[in-house]
């Protein structure tokens, strides 16, 4: 376990405020965290906008019992207006806000950057931002995504040791990650990649060992998913999971069924450590699989209410290309080199 210090801690800072989202003399940033964020993390991003010349606000409420729009009830209207007003919003609070009204506005609104960082602890966006060498990781997640958008059409297949065997076709990406976020526009943690399957292709297994529904956790027992272009049905599990995982899908889903899939992911960031409670951190693990289900966002009545499942120690294989053997990185060859110059930085 990585100790925080208050080096690496501004250096993630620094990393997030500068690096990655650009934050320029004069403009207005709201940082939204809950009851159970770590304040030394809020302070220290605040800190580093107002050390760019930027102007912070800080908005701190009751955690949301849900994310997305299911968590408009909660959300307070001063905190809708701040959101449309904001140059760049950064967003700690999980559950959180991407998917809900406040973010539907702010985007609208043509103004905002935002940031869903989701994550409660100091210590987890310090590995995420400073414990690695942040230009290089950025590196990598750009020239792994452009890996993904060319293969569009191939094959996928995903397996792991806890018996995941999946296949689906692969779409194309929905949402691109530039270098710096400097324009209007949502943008999310680096270190990991989504790929959105063609939803009719997909069949096969999944075992998840990790699950966010409506509380994320390590699952006592692991589920298994049933999937024949849609999801069939599930098995296994503990009672109390199978309950609110039962409950997540069919809200999802917007149906009387249980849904089907909106992405899977790759997840490559050399510094994380799983937490078992920092769901933004444990699927950017090497090889970790987050997969999302219920209705896509980008189809009519979709949104950020979906439940995610954690696969880890995935072997992936994109078309002829294998990309990991059971969570190790080992192609495609021309990434290589990028993917070993993301160190973890320790200092």
């Amino acid at each position: 376990m990585t100790l925080l210090t208050p080096t690496r801690l501004r250096r993630a800072a620094q990393s997030l405020v500068v690096d990655q989202f650009a934050v320029a003399h004069g403009e207005d940033v709201l940082i939204t965290a809950d009851s159970h964020t770590d304040t030394l993390l809020v302070d220290t991003v605040a800190q580093s906008v107002a050390q760019a010349g930027g102007r912070p606000l800080v908005a701190v409420a009751p955690r949301l019992p849900y994310q997305g729009g299911l968590s408009d009830p909660y959300v307070t209207a001063p905190l809708r207006a701040a959101a449309s007003a904001a140059d760049v919003w950064f967003d700690f609070c999980f559950p959180y806000h991407a998917g809900s009204g406040a973010h539907a506005d702010a985007m609208a609104a043509g103004r905002c950057r935002y940031a869903l960082l989701a994550m409660s602890s100091a210590a987890s966006f310090e590995r995420l931002y400073g414990g690695v060498d942040f230009p290089a990781l950025m590196d990598f997640n750009i020239a792994f995504m452009d890996f993904i958008a060319s293969a569009a059409g191939e094959e996928v297949r995903v397996t792991c040791p806890a018996g995941t065997d999946i296949r689906f076709r692969l779409d194309e990406v929905k949402l691109k990650r530039p270098r710096v976020r400097n324009r209007p526009g949502m943008d999310t943690v680096p270190g990991t990649q989504s790929l959105y399957p063609l939803l009719d292709t997909i069949s096969g297994r999944i075992v998840i060992q990790a699950l966010f529904d409506e509380e994320y956790r390590r699952l006592r027992l692991p589920i298994t998913i049933n999937a024949q272009g849609r999801i069939r049905d599930f098995t296994g599990g503990g009672i109390e999971d199978r309950i609110s995982f039962d409950r997540a899908l069919r809200r999802a889903s917007g149906t009387d069924g249980f849904g089907s899939f909106i992405h899977f992911t790759f997840g490559f960031h050399p510094g994380t450590q799983l937490t078992g409670t920092q769901f933004i951190e444990d699927i950017r693990l090497p090889g970790s699989n987050a997969i999302g289900m219920g209705l896509p966002w980008w189809e009519p009545g979709g949104g950020e209410n979906h439940p995610d499942g954690i696969v880890f120690d995935q072997s992936l294989w994109v078309g002829d290309t294998k990309v990991s053997d059971s969570g190790r990185f080992v192609g495609p060859p021309e990434l290589l080199e990028l993917h070993a110059a993301m160190r973890r930085r320790l200092d």
